[in-house]
C-alpha cells in the first residue's frame, strides 16, 4: 500500500533500491526542487514544482493514461508535478502537458494520489518492477 507523502522502500542493498514516492514522496527523492530549497533523498533526477496545482481548493481530480496503464483514475491534492527530467528518466504519464509519473530505474514518482482511489494497477506495476529485480 502507497501511504501519502511518505517513501516506500521495499528493498535495498548495494545493488538495488526500490521506492515509490507519492506527492510529498516525490518531492523527497527529487534531485532538485523548484523553490530552490536543498533536495532530501536527491535519489531521482527530476526537478519538481511544489503546489503547482495551487492550494487545497485547486485539488481536482481526473483519468488519464500511462504508460502500459490506460485510463488511470488520478486524485491530485495540493499535487507537485514534475517540470523537468534528466536522462534516463522515463515519463510514465502527463496531464495538461506536465509530467505526472515517471520511473527510474527501480523508483517511480508520482504527482497523484493512487491510494485514493479503487484502482490497484499502479501498485501492481511498482510490485512487478520490484519482483524483477530481487
Amino acid at each position: 500500500m502507497f501511504l501519502d507523502g511518505t517513501v516506500l522502500i521495499l528493498h535495498c542493498c548495494d545493488i538495488v533500491c526500490s521506492s515509490s514516492g507519492i506527492s510529498a514522496g516525490l518531492i523527497l527523492l527529487s534531485e532538485e526542487i523548484d523553490t530552490g530549497e536543498p533536495a532530501h533523498l536527491d535519489t531521482l533526477p527530476v526537478t519538481v514544482k511544489r503546489n503547482a496545482y495551487g492550494r487545497q481548493l485547486g485539488s481536482f481530480c481526473t483519468t488519464a493514461d500511462l504508460t502500459e496503464i490506460p485510463a488511470f483514475p488520478m486524485v491530485f491534492i495540493r499535487a507537485p508535478y514534475i517540470a523537468s527530467v534528466k536522462e534516463p528518466v522515463k515519463v510514465l504519464g502527463t496531464v495538461d502537458d506536465h509530467i505526472i509519473a515517471v520511473q527510474y530505474k527501480h523508483q517511480i514518482g508520482l504527482s497523484f494520489h493512487p491510494e485514493l482511489t479503487g484502482d490497484t494497477r499502479i501498485h501492481k506495476y511498482f510490485v512487478d518492477m520490484v519482483r524483477n529485480v530481487i
